[in-house]
């Protein structure tokens, strides 16, 4: 087992894997930008490394200075957490030259489906069913019509490099289709340096469905279910909930033996996530992600499983010490995200908490890195927290959720609380009539 990890991220997942990290007996050393000198995770780490300033780009982008410091504290490995290095493939391969562990997946691997027209055709070579689409990347507007027509209006202008809705947009014509080139390769430029994108037929009404796996060195794959995360404005997730009550047992029994066989092909080491979209009992691969998910918790609340202790033994060169005929879903989860945004515009909303409660009792998790009089800064990621509800209904976990959003007490800040709370009162949501589109149709009247 590692005797020190360095923990390349900030925020609640940052909290989250140092917890782990404390329960295996190994030391932890945290870095941070100047703004991020007082956050939870520096407090409680063993040793904190200032990396830089405010900036993403000149901090925890910065790979020189996450290897600096982790040959000055004397770090044998590094987790990447979610978000910024997590799934960059060159971070991954100078970790491993300078002698030390990535907990993640191989550089190769990251390569590959991180580049989503390579993730897409390698599923579809596996036997996994894709969106219909452009075979490749599209060389120019002549091409993207050419493409738009054979598939069929509407269609998804993806970047080849994207994540998180970054250079995704619609185009229902011609004419639309000319705008929606120009900005999904301006987006995806800015976002990824890379301004490749590719086209898929846009599904009218899909669930987005995804599914955790977890795969060792010594051949073992599993999964852990699917979590359904078709709560989304504009591409970002705010409510995650599993099992979903769309995906019948026949279908979850198919989904996971394709996703573990897939796995077992690609001899794929570490945790990952497949997501879907899926539409008319029919699932259509969408990308990988090769990393930990935002989400991760739901899944350890119906399996019992701590994903990230598993993440780590696994890079560490352990076995697993379980199978999937050990794996048992019980109850339901679902989880909401608390973000530092206004609940209509959603404006980033920066800022001095002034005020804060965080729910408890029963069955009511809470993953967070923010207290009272925490500053919220402008420069990253809006996430404050995660409320993470479980029960051994659906019905009882909408519930339960409702009365834990209601103790919710964040002052100073505009959140996304106060929707959440409409959310779980809505109709719609408590029947589980609702698509990837449905949030940004009734925003309004909601």
């Amino acid at each position: 087992m590692f005797k020190k990890v360095l923990i390349a991220n900030r925020g609640e997942i940052a909290v989250r894997i140092l917890r782990t990290c404390r329960v295996l007996g190994i030391d932890t050393v945290a870095v941070h930008s100047l703004v991020d000198e007082n956050m939870m995770h520096v407090k409680f780490a063993d040793e904190s490394v200032c990396i830089g300033p405010n900036s993403a780009a000149e901090s925890y982008l910065n790979v020189s200075a996450i290897l600096s410091a982790a040959e000055l504290t004397g770090a044998d490995a590094i987790h990447p957490g979610v978000g910024f290095l997590s799934e960059n493939e060159k971070f991954a391969k100078l970790i491993a030259e300078s002698g030390l562990t990535f907990i993640g997946p191989s550089p190769e691997h990251l390569t590959t489906m991180g580049d989503k027209i390579t993730a897409k055709k390698t599923m579809a070579a596996m036997g996994i069913p894709v969106i219909t689409g452009s075979d490749g990347a599209v060389r120019d507007l002549a091409d993207a019509k050419d493409i738009a027509d054979s598939v069929g209006y509407p269609v998804l202008l993806k970047a080849a490099s994207g994540g998180g809705g970054k250079g995704m947009k619609v185009a229902n014509s011609p004419v639309e289709l000319e705008e929606a080139f120009k900005l999904a390769k301006t987006e995806a430029q800015a976002s990824f340096g890379n301004d490749s994108i590719y086209i898929e037929k846009y599904l009218i009404t899909p669930k987005h469905i995804e599914i955790q796996i977890i795969a060792d060195s010594y051949g073992n794959v599993l999964h852990l279910g699917e979590r359904d995360c078709s709560i989304q404005r504009s591409n970002q997730k705010l409510i995650e909930e599993t099992p979903s009550i769309a995906v019948l047992p026949k279908a979850r029994r198919r989904l996971g033996e394709v996703v573990v066989n897939a796995v077992r092909k690609m001899g794929y080491v570490g945790v990952g996530t497949f997501e879907f979209l899926y539409e008319d009992g029919e699932f259509f691969f969408m990308e990988m992600n090769t990393r930990l998910q935002v989400e991760h918790c739901i899944s350890e609340a119906v399996t019992g499983i701590d994903i990230v202790k598993e993440q780590i033994k696994i890079a560490a060169g352990e076995a697993l010490s379980f199978s999937q005929d050990d794996i048992v879903i019980r109850g339901h989860a679902m989880e909401f995200r608390i973000n530092a945004e206004n609940p209509e515009t959603f404006m980033p909303s920066p800022g001095k908490i002034e005020e804060l409660h965080f729910p408890g009792g029963n069955g009511v998790r809470v993953d967070s890195h923010v207290y009272r009089n925490y500053i919220v800064p402008p420069y990253y990621d809006s996430l404050i927290a995660k409320v993470i509800i479980y029960a051994e209904t659906r019905s009882e976990c909408l519930m339960k959720a409702r009365c834990a959003l209601d103790e919710l007490v964040v002052d100073g800040i505009s959140t996304t609380a106060d929707l959440h709370r409409k959310l779980v009162r809505n109709r719609d949501i408590i029947d589980g009539a609702y698509s990837v589109h449905w949030l940004e149709d009734n925003l309004r009247s909601l």
